[in-house]
């Protein structure tokens, strides 16, 4: 029991390092950089996004612990896509945040969305329910590629 405790806490932790590391690149700027930005109709108040990260992070690492503490073998592939999908996150937010780059962003989004697939892809070979853990997050990115191609064609 204590040790499913921790497997969860653990991969919770990761997730949210994930957006942690983004977030250093990101909160300096949204004053300064992205404030000044033409955004495109329907971008949520910025006090949304936090929230929304923070519940998808808290999504992902209950599905890798899902995959963690499932007995079955070479779960590698499903690991590899989970480190993929979080280092994409990550660089995004660095991409478009820390280097003002959003026509880079786009292609590291669409990057993303792509190893969010294969990650469902490959955590429901393990755990059938893991999958919908990640549709919130795909739904997520998927309109904040909306959002950042927006803000890339209106600057």
């Amino acid at each position: 029991m204590v040790r499913k405790v921790v497997v969860f806490i653990v991969s919770i932790l990761i997730s949210l390092a994930a957006g942690g590391i983004g977030s250093v690149a990101t909160v300096p700027n949204i004053p300064s950089w992205y404030a000044g930005l033409d955004k495109p109709p329907l971008l949520p108040p910025n006090e949304l996004f936090g929230p929304v990260w923070t519940a998808l992070y808290i999504l992902m690492g209950i599905a890798l612990a899902l995959v963690i503490l499932h007995q079955a073998n070479s779960k590698k592939y499903a690991y590899i896509w989970f480190g993929v999908q979080l280092v994409l996150n990550t660089l995004w937010s660095i991409v478009f945040f820390g280097l003002h780059q959003p026509w880079v962003a786009v292609a590291v989004i669409i990057a993303l969305i792509a190893s969010i697939v294969m990650t469902m892809k490959e955590f429901r070979r393990f755990v059938p329910a893991s999958l919908w853990l990640f549709v919130p997050y795909l739904a997520w990115v998927l309109f904040a590629t909306y959002l950042n191609v927006g803000v890339a064609v209106l600057n």
